[in-house]
């Protein structure tokens, strides 16, 4: 089967082939404008939110101080990632629903079961990544307030960690799968159904996440990836894959 890591290459490599990459070049300037002014924001504002974390610390607790600080650093690092992710995401949604459909066409030969029109899918496009922000916010609202309490706060670096390939699998793999009518729920199925698949793929698009302006260019691989991975590991599955036996092929 495909690994995360082969998908990944292969779908970067794929999506600036003559044929999808004029698919690819919207996402990327949208992307950017943002990038800059996220990233305006956090160098202006970092200092001074890592001052107020730090003086939440009880005064019992100054000698872990040296441990600390970097686990606080990691989560703010974390939690600045999550929101650029999630508004670039929502920006870029129906610019990446069509690459996904055009990927899909190009290396199976076949069109995906959507039959909605360009407009309904794009504007469908944008209630699906509300319909993603409404599953992931109270989960990212949790591990937040977990990161402000103190001795549990240290294991809120591995949690975020996990959550981030989490939630980012949930992002890329859904527009393949909602291109061919998995509804939302069917999908975290299928995800669940293929965790280490799902986890190690989440893992790997978090990394490229983390590449300043690299990541600009090398996201839109991670869509046409999750093409490839829907096709290779959940395609097959059936509706109720994360609980019963998946149906055959």
């Amino acid at each position: 089967m495909l690994d995360a890591f082969s998908a990944l290459s292969r779908g970067t490599r794929l999506v600036y082939t003559p044929g999808l990459r004029r698919y690819v070049f919207l996402p990327i300037l949208a992307n950017l404008v943002v990038y800059a002014a996220m990233l305006s924001y956090v160098l202006t504002h970092f200092g001074g939110w890592l001052d107020g974390w730090m003086a939440m610390v009880p005064g019992w607790l100054d000698w872990l101080s040296w441990l600390i600080w970097p686990l606080f650093v990691v989560s703010l690092g974390l939690i600045v990632f999550f929101s650029f992710t999630l508004v670039t995401q929502l920006i870029a949604a129906p610019f990446y629903g069509l690459l996904a459909e055009r990927v899909e066409r190009e290396v199976t030969g076949r069109p995906p079961l959507d039959d909605r029109g360009l407009v309904r899918t794009g504007v469908d496009a944008l209630g699906r990544e509300l319909v993603k922000l409404g599953y992931i916010l109270p989960r990212m609202l949790a591990l937040f307030v977990i990161s402000w309490i103190p001795l549990i706060n240290l294991a809120a670096p591995l949690l975020w960690l996990l959550f981030t390939a989490w939630m980012v699998a949930v992002t890329y793999l859904d527009y393949p799968m909602d291109n061919n009518k998995v509804s939302f729920a069917d999908m975290r199925g299928r995800l669940a159904a293929r965790r280490w698949p799902t986890l190690t793929y989440g893992g790997w698009v978090m990394l490229i996440t983390w590449l300043p302006l690299a990541n600009l260019f090398l996201l839109p691989g991670a869509v046409a990836g999750a093409v490839l991975m829907w096709d290779d590991h959940y395609r097959h599955l059936g509706p109720s894959a994360g609980s019963s036996t998946p149906a055959k092929r």
